[in-house]
């Protein structure tokens, strides 16, 4: 192959105005959805830190003290030893999955910012 067929196969195909325009919707959906998500588990993440510190002042004290968890829709009954573990585990999962997330983003702004600039799409003040 020559070098001015190889720039053509990596470019994107042409499309119709209807086309260009559904695409920059579910890019705009897409974003707007994994955003949402990101904002959802960091808000979760940080009520697991705040009681996780509220607990672990408790496991300083009292770590044989009775606490209540609730898992699946069920309340049951723990020792605060036995919780914090659980809950430090879960904490760090979702930061986990929060930073995969994040990554997603990112990839999809550039993957979107590609597309724009290839369709020369500019926002309308």
């Amino acid at each position: 192959m020559t070098s001015k067929a190889v720039a053509k196969s990596k470019a994107p195909p042409q499309l119709s105005n209807q086309d260009i325009q559904q695409n920059f919707n579910q890019y705009t959906k897409d974003l707007k959805a994994i955003a949402a998500k990101i904002g959802e588990l960091e808000q979760e993440a940080d009520e697991h830190a705040l009681v996780l510190t509220t607990l672990n002042e408790a496991l300083a004290k009292d770590p044989d003290r009775q606490c209540f968890r609730l898992i699946g829709g069920v309340l049951v009954e723990r020792t605060v030893k036995d919780v914090v573990p659980a809950l430090t585990t879960n904490r760090d999962g979702i930061r986990h999955v929060v930073a995969t997330l994040t990554e997603q983003y990112k990839s999809k702004e550039k993957e979107f910012d590609a597309f724009k600039e290839h369709y020369k799409i500019t926002p309308v003040a």
